[in-house]
């Protein structure tokens, strides 16, 4: 099998990288993968990471949650009864960058389409976009939704979007670089983009170091910072307007870090350290498990 060997920094084209750490796909493979660090952008990426064409073997799993909406085991069963609160709060966060009510929505990455559902019963106009065939049938079958696949990203309209979301895909997508332009000329005038990713210098991911779950290799190519999102954002002329802190997500990645630490559910122990992630994060939102960058064009 082929594989990506970065010689500079995917993020921001720097020489000066150098290995972190390995990490190890504990849903899928069991493979380990290497984590390297810019020293300039401060980003990490997964090195040697199967193509585009090849990595898709790495998503064959049930316990994919996203494409699958699986409640098995108690801490996918936790995922479902946060989703409810997390909905509202995406909706708030949309409504606040857009600046309207209701228009239209790109959900990119839209998996079995729970949230587009959700934004279509409060009026708004949505487009959803998901590479995985069997994640589109969900969304369909659940919710009548027709999502595309991610190819179409290439072929819309531009000027159309009130606002464009990415809840975790950014961290998923090869071209990088070639995305970010396209979101940007997607954008009406006024428009914003909300893009989640997991924070590899936050609370939880120092406790867990390479058994961090949001590492997720090697479906997780790029591993931000605040400081690398702001750099790689600058490059493609936007910027950050707003940061919030995503705070049900120390808790999860907690959960699922610490089953990836000693095999078992590890309630307790994943509770207190997703509770002192929690706690960093709320007085600082850049030491947050995961971050929603608020994102308009400069």
């Amino acid at each position: 099998m082929s594989s990506i060997h970065y010689q500079q920094c995917p993020v921001c084209g720097s020489a000066k990288i150098s290995k972190a750490l390995t990490a190890k796909d504990y849903t899928v493979s069991k493979e380990n993968f290497d984590i390297w660090e810019c020293a300039a952008c401060t980003g990490r990426f997964t090195q040697d990471v199967p193509p585009i064409e090849e990595i898709g073997r790495y998503y064959r799993s049930e316990e994919y949650i996203s494409h699958t909406e699986t409640r098995e085991g108690i801490i996918n069963r936790m995922y479902h009864s946060v989703r409810k609160i997390t909905m509202r709060s995406k909706q708030n966060w949309v409504k606040t960058a857009a600046g309207v009510k209701t228009g239209k929505l790109l959900d990119i990455g839209s998996g079995t389409g729970a949230f587009l559902h959700h934004m279509k019963q409060l009026g708004w106009d949505v487009t959803g976009l998901e590479p995985d065939s069997g994640a589109r049938e969900n969304a369909q079958t659940l919710y009548q939704l027709d999502t595309q696949s991610m190819e179409a990203l290439f072929s819309l309209a531009p000027a159309q979007f009130d606002c464009i979301t990415m809840w975790h895909v950014l961290e998923h997508v090869h071209d990088l670089h070639g995305y970010l332009q396209q979101l940007r000329t997607l954008l009406k005038p006024g428009g914003a983009l909300l893009i989640a990713v997991p924070n590899y210098t936050s609370t939880d991911a120092r406790i867990y170091g390479g058994e961090w779950a949001a590492y997720d290799v090697p479906r997780h190519l790029y591993h931000f910072s605040p400081r690398c999102m702001d750099i790689l954002l600058q490059r493609h002329e936007l910027k950050i307007v707003q940061k919030y802190p995503m705070v049900f997500d120390a808790f999860y990645v907690s959960l699922l870090s610490e089953k990836n630490s000693k095999g078992g559910n590890g309630l307790a122990a994943g509770g207190w350290n997703g509770l002192r992630s929690y706690w960093k994060a709320w007085r600082h939102v850049d030491k947050c498990s995961s971050i929603v960058y608020e994102i308009k064009p400069l």
